[in-house]
Parts: C-alpha cells; structure tokens; sequence
C-alpha cells in the first residue's frame, strides 16, 4: 500500500472532482471518457504544481449520488487513476460517493492509500433514508488484505440530517471506540460551507488523539483558524476557478492557499 497522510503534520488533501460520467444525471452528452481523463489531468497538475500534500479522486460531480455505486462510476474512477497513476508524485485516495462498501474493493483495485466517506450511521434528506454498514465495511478491508488502508470518516452527512438524537460528542466517542477511524471529517451543510471552528474545537477534545479534519468550506481567509482547530483539512472549492463548485481547478488559487498553509505550518515548527 502506497504511503497515506499519517505522518503529514495538518495536511491538505485537494478534492480532485472528475466531471460527471455518462451515468450520471448531469453529462454532458457527447463528452467523451478520454476528454474526463484529460481534464483530470490538468487538475491533478494544476494541485501539485501547487502544493497540496495529498490528493482525493471524488466522483463528486455525481450529484445525486447513489447509495450503491453503479458499475460506470467505478470503472470510470479506476480508468483514471489508472491512466495519471504514473504522474501521481503525491499520496492518493478515492472516495466513492456514497457506497462505503465498495470504495474498499475501487481503492485496492486503484492501490490508493487512504479513503474518505460517510461510513457510519444513518441519514435522511432529499435522496431518502440513506444507512451504512460498518461491520460489512471493515470486514471487507479485512477480506482484501487491506488493513494498512487510511480511512477516514465524515461525522455529518453535509446536508442531510443525522437520525441519531446522541449529541456528536458522544458519536465521536463511540465511532472511534468501535470502527477506528484514522480520522474524522466534520462538515458544513454543503459543499464550501464550513462548519464552526468551536464545533470542531469540541469534537477533537471528544476525539482524543483520533485526528479530525475541517471536511469542507476551507479558503485562504480561514484556513489559519481551521488548522488552529483541526488537524487537517480536506479542501475543494476554493480551488477551482472564482471558488465556485461547478469549476475546474486554478493553479493560482491553489498556490497561495498553500503558500498561506505553508507559512503557518512554518509558525507551529519555530
């Protein structure tokens, strides 16, 4: 298994969006896989000639995402990690919006080092009643010898609500005394939205030294206090051209968010 983020001190995982696939609700008809890998290689050029310290292969331009991924989506993801693998020069991961059964098996296919995604409770929203699988989940690691596999968890289901009336302290608690997470993302309510940094501040004291990261809403005006708070952070949107959601990647963007980053990680080592 290829080297995760463990031993990165407040690393910045870049969401790498690839642009919808044929299945989804918003192709563009006629766009073909080639053109998706092409774009996809831009992006992942674009993050690590700026900087990031790892990057996340996200199907996130699949809205609305299925419960279980269909076969397209998986195999349009490992299609293109398999074919920029080789100009990968940072640790990857994949996250299989929302199938946290069979991102195991697309992150072995892919020897990616670490997963993201919604593992464990249970949510409603405008897809209807979504629940994992947790026990399914790690027995599937366990099944395909990927033990050495990072995965991290999101807390919250961004904008769908948690059917669980125990306050996320004591989620927290519990999620790492049965599941292990190697860490936990906490959310706002949509993607570029980020959550209260005294929220956050209040799940890493219940967290103990199970890392938690700022899963959303991080831009170069905040990121300071989020990583004052969290121990990382996973970030998208502001990457993209104007910071807008439905975009590609700017270089400039990422280059002095990362140059922010750079200079606070520089403060904490003096």
């Amino acid at each position: 298994m290829a080297k995760g983020i463990k031993e990165i001190r407040k690393p910045i995982v870049a969401l790498l969006h690839l642009a919808a696939f044929p299945s989804d609700p918003n192709y563009v008809r006629g766009t073909t896989m080639s053109q998706i890998v092409r774009q996809a290689a831009k992006d992942l050029e674009a993050l690590q000639k700026g900087g990031v310290d790892a990057v996340l292969f996200s199907n996130e331009f699949g809205i609305p995402y299925r419960n279980v991924a269909d076969h397209m989506t998986t195999a349009a993801i490992a299609r293109i990690v398999g074919e920029l693998k080789h100009d990968i020069s940072v640790p990857y991961g994949v996250d299989l919006l929302q199938d946290p059964i069979n991102i195991i098996d697309l992150a072995v296919a892919v020897e990616a080092s670490f997963v993201r995604e919604q593992f464990t409770g249970a949510f409603v929203g405008e897809g209807g009643i979504f629940h994992t699988d947790i026990a399914e989940t790690l027995r599937r690691r366990r099944q395909l010898d990927a033990m050495d596999l990072e995965m991290y968890y999101f807390l919250n289901n961004e904008s769908d609500a948690y059917l669980n009336d125990r306050d996320y302290a004591t989620i927290v608690r519990s999620m790492i005394f049965k599941c292990k997470p190697d860490g936990i993302c906490v959310a706002g309510i949509h993607a570029g939205s980020d959550p209260d940094s005294e929220w956050i501040r209040g799940i890493k004291e219940a967290a103990g030294s199970t890392r938690v990261f700022c899963n959303t809403g991080c831009r170069k005006e905040n990121i300071r206090e989020k990583l004052t708070v969290a121990d990382g952070a996973f970030v998208g949107t502001t990457f993209k051209v104007d910071g807008k959601f439905e975009n590609f990647i700017d270089y400039h963007r990422v280059k002095e968010f990362m140059d922010e980053v750079k200079d606070f990680r520089r403060g904490l080592a003096e």
